[in-house]
């Protein structure tokens, strides 16, 4: 009984080991890539899983707005919303060749308004291709970026780096990061880790020291004739720092604050601030960034850590039991055939032979003589004689 227990557990323990490998190896591997069926969320926050726009607000900024085909410039509080929006039919389209597999297409839309009246302030949309393990733009021919609602050739663009997501299991190093200003991907700093919400996030800064911007010359005269009179052009310049905490198994961004600021300088007369806003994720926000995240996490710890582990140790454990229960089992049964061999009962001598007797028989006492004339044996008569001679 022992030893057929102990096989049984024995092929569970290597059945286990087998599991435990095939899930940190193909399992794990395959649930820390970006899928192809990952959707935006609708209004109801649905499907599970589904991506939600974020929301960034800076309060008490300065910033630019075309009002009756006019810049002016306007102060008040902001709202930038960014939506991210896979495409899976451009992705199984369009990703071919070394694309093919290692990559998925998703559409980006920003959009900022006033609070006060919602009307918009600035937009863009854009397009690209991001690796699934590593969530950084690839190369690809039809990707673009459209800041002015007209996404033509001239808003071609290459994004490289880190835009919407850091890679699973994120490191505590240097990446780069795309920035749509500059059109161009920037070092980001790993600076720390921090707790956001009560979860663990490594924090990442960008800094952007002022830079001129590639301005179309007709927009710089309009905005010298609209905002500093006696100009006749200038160019514009931009400062940014980005920081961006990120949870690091998922690679979830769960908070954002960028620090952004532009100012025209004129060719002569004072320089204006066209934008100094001071953008930071509201609350809810944050709050559904840390629980998507959480999940994220979570599900990614069990498939590549916890669960491997638990195979592997139950695997031993079942394995080392199986074998010393067959080994027992085998002893066990070895010692009771010879118990039984031992036990066994002897059989009868065969009918007509006498028993052996006592190694000892008894002797006849020496005093006795034992004589026969004819090879008998009779008891002797001298005694009878010597006592008719004393008669």
């Amino acid at each position: 009984m022992k030893a057929r227990l102990g096989a049984a557990l024995f092929g569970i323990g290597v059945l286990s080991l087998a599991l435990a490998a095939g899930t940190a190896f193909y399992v794990a591997p395959s649930v820390t890539k970006l899928p192809y069926d990952l959707t935006f969320c609708n209004a109801q926050g649905e499907p599970d899983g589904c991506l939600r726009p974020s929301v960034a607000v800076a309060d008490n900024a300065t910033f630019m707005q075309v009002l009756e085909n006019k810049p002016t410039i306007q102060r008040g509080t902001l709202e930038a919303t960014t939506e991210v929006v896979p495409q899976a039919s451009t992705t199984e389209k369009e990703m071919t060749g070394d694309l093919k597999g290692e990559a998925v297409v998703w559409d980006a839309y920003g959009t900022v308004v006033r609070t006060d009246d919602k009307s918009v302030v600035s937009q863009y949309a854009a397009e690209l291709a991001l690796d699934r393990v590593t969530a950084a733009a690839r190369k690809w021919d039809k990707q673009y970026l459209d800041t002015d609602g007209d996404a033509s050739k001239e808003d071609a663009v290459t994004f490289e780096g880190q835009t919407y997501k850091f890679p699973f299991r994120t490191e505590r190093k240097d990446y780069r990061y795309f920035d749509r200003d500059l059109r161009a991907a920037l070092p980001i700093k790993f600076d720390g880790t921090e707790q956001v919400n009560g979860t663990d996030a490594y924090r990442f800064v960008q800094t952007i020291d002022e830079t001129e911007l590639a301005t179309a010359e007709g927009s710089l005269s309009a905005l010298a004739s609209a905002l500093v009179p006696g100009a006749t052009t200038g160019k514009v310049t931009y400062s940014n720092t980005r920081t961006i905490w990120v949870e690091p198994v998922s690679g979830n961004f769960v908070k954002v604050r960028e620090q952004q600021k532009k100012t025209f300088v004129p060719d002569q007369g004072a320089t204006v601030a066209l934008l100094d806003a001071d953008f930071v994720y509201n609350d809810d926000t944050i709050a559904n960034s840390v629980k998507s995240a959480g999940e994220t996490r979570d599900k990614l710890q069990l498939i590549g850590r916890n669960l491997p582990i638990g195979l592997a140790v139950f695997g031993a454990l079942a394995l080392l039991v199986g074998l010393w229960l067959m080994l027992s089992g085998r002893r066990a049964a070895a010692v009771g055939a010879r118990h039984r061999a031992d036990d066994a009962p002897v059989e009868d001598s065969p009918a007509g032979e006498p028993e052996a007797g006592p190694l000892t028989d008894e002797i006849p006492p020496a005093t006795t003589n034992w004589k026969s004339d004819e090879g008998a044996t009779v008891p002797s008569q001298r005694p009878v004689a010597d006592e008719a001679e004393q008669r």
